[in-house]
């Protein structure tokens, strides 16, 4: 995946979720539960930066349209994150034990642990109930993403990372922060607009330092993996 086909798939993607758009007008089915374990933690790797001021008025934007909405799930700026590879399923309690074989995973993470990436030209990309912050990350960013996914493929933590992509691409295309979760099958009217009017929009580039870590499903709950210890 480079930065050509990358951004076809974000086009594509916000094509698509258009055409779906036209067909339903309307919500939808209301969600009777949320996609992701509100109390369970993953274990995942990804990048924490620093928000830029037009991403965090991005955000601003949004709480103040969806105000007292409650199908409105918006990322809190504490949570702000970009996956890198996601590697479980929300199985884990927050405080609770990891598996003793997460020994081996550290010692596969050694070596990308703290690795700089970028993700430039960051911009809106919308899914039926869905408003993603996608880009385009530098290449070597991509190169080590490819590469210790294989490693994971090719280690005892194959099941975990299968069952966390459930017969999805491995690793995913997008590289992506979920701004807001809708508990609908569709957006409201009101941020189908929102998509529109800022689509076109390039909110800038995000940086950061490469973690391990056990989070819950928007990274408002954080807790790195001790790899220099657990790799020995």
């Amino acid at each position: 995946m480079n930065a050509i086909s990358l951004q076809s798939e974000y086009h594509s993607a916000n094509q698509k979720t258009r055409a779906v758009w036209r067909e339903n007008p309307d919500i939808g089915e209301i969600k009777k539960e949320s996609d992701y374990d509100p109390v369970k933690f993953a274990l995942a790797t990804g990048i924490q930066p620093h928000m830029p001021y037009p991403i965090a008025n991005l955000i601003r934007k949004l709480e103040q349209l969806m105000g007292n909405d409650g199908l409105a799930d918006i990322l809190p700026a504490s949570g702000f994150h970009f996956t890198f590879l996601p590697l479980t399923l929300p199985i884990y309690e927050e405080s609770g034990p990891l598996p003793a074989k997460v020994k081996h995973l550290t010692g596969l993470w050694r070596r990308y642990q703290a690795k700089h990436i970028v993700i430039r030209q960051l911009r809106l990309v919308a899914l039926p109930s869905q408003l993603l912050l996608a880009g385009i990350p530098d290449d070597p960013a991509i190169a080590m993403r490819q590469s210790f996914c294989e490693e994971i493929l090719a280690s005892e933590w194959k099941n975990e990372l299968l069952q966390r992509h459930a017969g999805q691409a491995i690793p995913a295309p997008f590289w992506h922060s979920t701004l807001l979760r809708y508990r609908a099958a569709y957006l409201p009217v009101v941020l189908r607009d929102f998509f529109s009017t800022h689509k076109a929009i390039n909110f800038g580039d995000v940086s950061g330092e490469l973690i391990l870590a056990r989070s819950n499903y928007n990274w408002t709950k954080f807790y790195p993996v001790n790899v220099s210890a657990l790799a020995k």
